[in-house]
Formats: structure tokens, C-alpha cells, sequence
């Protein structure tokens, strides 16, 4: 494709990655205005390559966040960057140190791509836990970007994405090379779901593993807002056109992502996916969780000279789990004209053909 050819240059960092490729699909579908999507990741997936039309040339770049010579090479002739590669971690999974260089450190480096190339707009891909829910167990109901709550981060995933989000609204208005100013947002999804999500994935396996049961003690009135990857994905499609073409209204805003997705709890609403395998609930008390969470991160700690012991339950992903956190806002709407690109049912219906390829060990033996 030749490099006089009308049209915009977008990079997207973590582009071969869950998100990444829902906003590759959307890009490709719904947005007129692009001649070439750079998907920019650790794993550069070179089949998504295929993906190129006539009019859109997809390029998946191997690089490294952490690495600000790979980022502005990566970088080199983009007209905006949508920043989604994250390091995401709430298991102890990932060293501090490394979740701090990812999440932080890269956010940086983009920052400092932009100014050192003339780059004018940047789209960040925050996360809820910025706000929230906190340790503390304080419920957060329908809320809005403005509504006050006591943010309390113990977690080293949340509490770098709270810098990075800072960090990137912070530098809207800074001048880059050229002297333009760069304008930024931040938008915050709450629980993302939909095909290729690892973690409905791991609810799944978790049940396999224990022959078919689900041990459930969450509250059974625990809301928790939860918003299907490609409505994401369109809300970040909006906001890039309209940050280029209303810089002065979503520059240093930040959104919460939203759809039609039912309130539920994580518990309830993967099951909701999952019914066909046959899973049983066993539920217990509340307290009895608690006890295990405290035990598994005992075991965490006391594992660590011989091995790296990290299960899905812990306290922090237990407080997670059951404090209500659901979101209530048409901030998106008013500023950029979002609404999803696809309702619940299309959402139900995307993600169940996708659930439905998992294997058939569990499912019952008379289907």
C-alpha cells in the first residue's frame, strides 16, 4: 500500500491480544477513515495479517513495551494510538517489579513516542479497578465518572493502572513535536466478557477440575457490571474519531465503558454460559471462603522458596467477587454519541457460540 494513500495510520499496542483483536474486527468493520491498523505486541500474531482488505493494511509488529526503542519504531508515521497492552495480574502471578515496568513503564513510553513524533492523540484502555471495588468491601451502585468513593488499592494491578490512567490525563495538553498540543482520554471498562476471555475460561477448567462442581459462597444479591468486549472495542473506535475531531471535549476526560449486559454476579453471570457442561453448585458460607482465601495466601507466601503457589481465590480476588461494583452513566453518549454496537442478546448469543467449542467432557452423558 503506498504511503500517499489517503487515509489514517493507527497503532494499537497489545493488538494481538484479547481486546486487541475485538478492536481489530470493529476497526476493520466500522471505521472508513483508516489505510493501516499496527497491532503492537510481546506476541505478534502474524496471521492477523490476513485480516488486510484492499483498503486497510494490517501489520503485527513483535515488541516490547518496556522497550521505548521498539515503541518508537513501532511508532514511526502513526496518527493516533489507541494503548491497550496491560499486564494483567490479581494473583501474584507476576513479580511487582514487572507489572510496574509493563503497565506503568509502557504507558511512559508511548507517552514519550508521542511527544518525540509529533503523535496528537492517544486513547488509553484503563480498567474499573482504578476506583475499584476496593478491600474495604464498599459497594459502588450504579455509578457514575463522577461519583465519590473510597478508592483503596492493595493490589500492584490496580494500583499501577491508577498511575498510568493518572499519568496519561495528565499529559493531555502537552505540546509534542511540532508544537500541537497532545490530547488524551482514558476509558474504563468493568468486567469484560466475550470470545477468547481467558478467565471465563479458567471458571471453566476450575470446574472440570473438580469433576463437575462449582463451589459458590458470593452473595447471591452481589451486582457486578459486566460489558462484552466488542461494545468496548466500539466505544474505543468513537472516541479515537472524535478525540481527532473534538480534541476540546474528550481531551483529559475519562469514560466508563457500558452496555445492555445484565447485573449479576461473576458467578451468576458465567454460569449463565456455561450451563450445557452440567456444572453442580455446591455453595457454602461466606466465612468459610474467607478462611480459604486467607489459607491459599499463606500458602502463596510460604510456597514461594519451592514454587510460585497461585490459585484463582485469594483475598483480594475474594473482595473483588463479593462486593457489587455496576456502573450507570451516558457520559460516553453525550460526548461521542456512544451507544453498543451490539445488544445483549447479540452479546449472549457471540459468546455462547464461542463457549459451546469448549470440550465435552463435563457435559451430560444423554445430550
Amino acid at each position: 500500500m503506498s504511503s500517499d494513500k489517503p487515509g489514517l495510520v493507527y497503532l494499537i499496542t497489545g493488538g494481538c491480544g484479547f481486546l486487541g483483536q475485538h478492536l481489530l474486527t470493529v476497526l476493520l468493520e466500522k471505521d472508513d477513515e483508516v489505510k493501516e491498523i499496527r497491532l503492537f505486541d510481546k506476541i505478534a500474531d502474524i496471521s492477523l495479517q490476513s485480516h488486510s482488505t484492499e483498503r486497510v493494511k494490517v501489520v503485527a509488529i513483535k515488541g516490547d513495551i518496556t522497550d521505548y526503542e521498539n515503541v518508537l519504531d513501532s511508532c514511526q508515521g502513526a496518527d493516533l494510538i489507541i494503548h491497550a497492552a496491560s499486564l494483567v495480574d490479581v494473583w501474584h502471578r507476576v513479580p511487582e517489579k514487572t507489572i510496574q515496568a509493563v503497565n506503568v513503564g509502557g504507558t511512559e513510553n508511548v507517552i514519550n513516542a508521542c511527544v518525540e513524533l509529533g503523535i496528537q492523540y492517544l486513547v488509553y484502555t484503563s480498567s474499573m479497578e482504578v476506583v475499584g471495588p476496593n478491600v474495604k468491601g464498599d459497594a459502588f451502585i450504579r455509578g457514575d465518572e463522577e461519583t465519590p468513593y473510597k478508592i483503596c488499592h492493595e493490589m500492584p494491578y490496580p494500583k499501577s493502572k491508577a498511575e498510568a490512567e493518572e499519568m496519561v490525563l495528565k499529559a493531555n495538553g502537552i505540546k509534542v513535536k511540532g508544537g500541537q498540543p497532545l490530547y488524551t482520554c482514558a476509558l474504563r471498562p468493568t468486567g469484560i466478557y466475550g470470545e477468547n476471555h481467558q478467565l471465563m475460561k479458567d471458571f471453566y477448567q476450575m470446574g472440570v477440575r473438580t469433576g463437575g462442581w462449582l463451589i459458590r459462597g458470593v452473595p447471591q444479591n452481589t451486582e457486578h457490571g459486566r460489558v462484552y468486549a466488542g461494545n468496548v472495542a466500539w466505544m474505543h473506535v468513537l472516541a479515537a474519531r472524535a478525540i481527532r475531531e473534538h480534541p476540546e471535549k474528550l481531551g483529559g476526560e475519562v469514560y466508563f465503558c457500558y452496555d445492555d449486559s445484565p447485573y449479576k454476579s461473576y458467578e451468576d453471570f458465567n454460569m449463565q454460559f456455561l450451563s450445557a457442561f452440567n456444572f453442580r453448585s455446591l455453595r457454602v458460607p461466606l466465612w468459610l471462603l474467607w478462611f480459604q482465601a486467607c489459607v491459599n495466601d499463606l500458602l502463596h507466601w510460604a510456597l514461594q522458596p519451592v514454587c510460585n503457589f497461585t490459585p484463582l481465590l485469594n483475598r483480594y480476588t475474594l473482595a473483588v467477587a463479593s462486593t457489587s461494583f455496576t456502573v450507570k452513566t451516558d457520559k460516553a453518549q453525550r460526548h461521542f454519541q456512544y451507544s453498543p454496537l451490539y445488544d445483549w442478546d447479540q452479546c449472549r448469543l457471540r459468546t455462547q457460540k464461542w463457549v459451546d467449542t469448549f470440550p465435552l467432557e463435563t457435559r451430560s452423558k444423554d445430550e
